[in-house]
């Protein structure tokens, strides 16, 4: 067919909703994702724990069980805050392995390869890209965290009782808004330093030095001022002081000192941890800053003076 005989017919099929239309990276990026046996085997790992937490709650409701294991009812551990505080902690942990191997290359191979104006030109904002990148992290963390968790919690509760789910609620909410807290500034973290950074293995030790190094100064600030406040730049602590809050675990007397001088007069010292409007406060500035990058960098194109 001569190409003049060819005339331009316009796509009539089913359009993609607007709101939706950031899920098409996601839905790419876990073809990729899962490609690697070793990764699968990984995810498949982090669901281990919640294995051990639902045989946990199911125990303390089975006399059987119980019977054919020897084990007192009063030996286990108790289903309360402190019990689900432990596992969300630990899914964190899980969490912050899959975002250090999945996050860093989603924003710096598009910015290595020049590919953000093929996104850009089409009917794509920076907005959904930046939402659809952080969505696969977020959609990822949040099936081994916060929705598992609360799956766990409605399991302890039918077997426990309306009573219980009904005095226990606030639990719930805790699970849910200490685990996307954790997501959400895992997510905005591996993408803004994949924004900054271009190569993968750069990116993936930079991630792992945000997150460890300042807990090692923080920790020397803590030892040689005798005070807690060097926590504030340890994003560990200022999670878990967070996630102590949010489950009403938190302490703010840390710890006790008795110092003898010279002259043997004692002084006590009160360890304090930092109050914790200043630990949401510095993670609220840990997530602008981040925006803000993604914001500098994540364009169609760069200019370099």
């Amino acid at each position: 067919m001569a190409v003049y005989e060819q005339t331009y017919k316009p796509y009539t099929g089913k359009l993609t909703p607007e709101w939706s239309r950031f899920l098409i990276i996601p839905r790419h990026a876990y073809r990729g994702v899962f490609s690697s046996k070793l990764f699968t085997a990984f995810f498949i790992i982090c669901f281990i724990p919640l294995l051990v937490e639902a045989i946990l709650i199911y125990l303390h409701h089975n006399v059987n069980a119980l019977g054919i294991m020897r084990v007192n009812v009063r030996e286990l551990i108790p289903i309360d805050a402190y019990f689900f505080q432990t596992f969300v902690n630990l899914q964190g942990g899980f969490a912050f392995f899959v975002a250090l191997l999945v996050g860093p290359p989603l924003v710096s191979r598009d910015l290595r390869n020049n590919a953000l104006p093929l996104y850009l030109c089409r009917p794509f904002s920076r907005t959904e890209y930046v939402l659809g990148k952080m969505s696969v992290l977020l959609i990822l963390l949040s099936l081994i965290t916060w929705i598992p968790q609360l799956l766990l919690f409605l399991f302890q509760s039918y077997l426990e009782g309306f009573s219980w789910f009904a005095s226990n609620l606030w639990i719930a909410s805790a699970i849910f808004i200490g685990s996307v807290v954790w997501i959400l500034l895992l997510a905005l973290l591996s993408q803004a330093i994949s924004a900054l950074v271009k190569w993968r293995v750069v990116a993936s030790g930079a991630l792992l030095g945000i997150v460890f190094i300042p807990s090692v100064f923080g920790e020397v600030f803590n030892n040689i001022f005798l005070t807690r406040w060097g926590s504030i730049i340890s994003i560990g602590a200022l999670m878990k002081s967070v996630s102590a809050g949010l489950f009403g675990t938190f302490v703010r007397e840390s710890g006790h000192l008795r110092i003898t001088d010279i002259n043997d007069n004692v002084t006590e010292i009160i360890l304090r941890e930092p109050p914790l409007w200043c630990s949401w406060a510095a993670l609220f500035v840990i997530c602008v800053i981040c925006l803000a990058l993604l914001a500098r960098k994540v364009r169609a194109y760069e200019v370099i003076k």
